[in-house]
C-alpha cells in the first residue's frame, strides 16, 4: 500500500539520538552511530521524530509501505516498558537502602594536597577523582557527595582528548561520564533531573567534543535543568578532537 512514513537522510544525520526518544512506537533505534528506521510497520507516519531533530534529516514522504501495525507496536511498547521497569527497580534508592544495588561501590575519596617537597611528576600524576563511581548510569542519586556538588558532566572520550582534564576539569567536582552516542538518554536525563531534585547542586560543567553526536549530552542536561525547575550555574566547554578548548 502506498501511505506517508518517514524517511532519513543518514548524511544529514548527526547521530544526536534526539529522534529516538520522540519516536514513541520504537521505529527508530541508532545503527552504527545513524538514525535508522527499522521497520515501516513501527512508523505511523505522524512525524513525531521532525521537529527533535538538529539537522532536518528527517522528512515525511509517500511511497509503498507496510501498513501502520497497531498490535506490533503496542506489543513492542509493553515489552520495552518491563524491561524498563525491571532496571528501575534494579536501580531504584529507598531510604531503607540508599545505597542501591551498587552498594558497597559508591564510595567518597579523600585526597590530601601535595606536600611541597612533592616531586612535580607525582604532583602532576595525582589522581583528583573524589567519587566512584563516575558512569552515570551508576550513580545514586541520594549518594552523600552529591550535595552541595559542583558537578562535571563529561562525554567520556573528552578526557583522552585533552591532556590537562584532571587539573582543569576533575579537579574540586564530582564527575559524571556518559555517552551521548551509545547511552539510553531518556534514561540518563531520568537520572540527571533525580540527582538535581533530591541535591542542591552549585554548579555544572558540560565538557563536550566537537563532533556532532556530543551535542545530545548538551541537551540533555539542559533539558534536566529546566524540567527539574532547578536554577544552577552552567558552563559548557567544547574539546576539538586535536585535543585544544574550542569554546567554554
Amino acid at each position: 500500500m502506498k501511505r506517508k512514513i518517514i524517511e532519513i537522510n543518514e548524511t544529514l544525520c548527526n547521530g544526536c539520538g534526539l529522534c529516538v526518544t520522540a519516536c514513541h512506537e520504537g521505529a527508530i533505534q541508532m545503527v552504527n552511530g545513524k538514525a535508522k528506521l527499522i521497520s515501516d510497520e513501527y512508523c505511523d507516519g505522524l512525524g513525531d521524530c521532525l521537529p527533535t531533530c538538529p539537522t532536518d534529516a528527517i522528512k515525511i514522504i509517500e511511497r509503498e509501505a507496510a501498513a501502520f501495525d497497531e498490535e506490533l507496536v503496542n506489543e513492542t511498547i509493553k515489552k520495552r516498558e518491563e524491561i524498563q521497569s525491571e532496571a528501575k527497580e534494579i536501580l531504584s534508592f529507598s531510604e531503607n537502602n540508599p545505597f542501591g544495588p551498587v552498594k558497597g561501590m559508591q564510595q567518597s575519596i579523600k585526597r590530601t594536597a601535595n606536600s611541597e617537597n612533592d616531586l612535580i611528576e607525582a604532583k602532576n600524576s595525582s589522581s583528583k577523582l573524589q567519587q566512584w563511581p563516575v558512569q552515570l548510569r551508576l550513580i545514586n542519586p541520594g549518594a552523600a557527595y552529591l550535595r552541595n556538588a559542583d558537578l562535571l558532566i563529561s562525554a567520556d572520550c573528552a578526557a583522552y582528548a585533552y591532556g590537562n582534564f584532571y587539573e582543569e576539569f576533575i579537579k574540586g567536582r564530582i564527575t559524571i561520564i556518559g555517552c551521548p552516542k551509545f547511552d539510553e538518554q531518556a534514561e540518563n536525563k531520568a537520572r540527571i533531573i533525580e540527582i538535581l531534585k533530591r541535591n542542591d547542586i552549585r554548579s555544572i560543567t558540560v565538557v563536550r567534543m566537537e563532533v556532532p553526536c556530543c551535542s545530545g549530552l548538551t541537551s540533555v542536561v539542559k533539558e534536566s535543568i529546566v524540567e527539574a525547575e532547578k536554577e544552577v550555574e552552567y558552563r559548557e566547554i567544547t574539546i576539538s578532537t586535536e585535543g585544544k578548548i574550542l569554546r567554554g
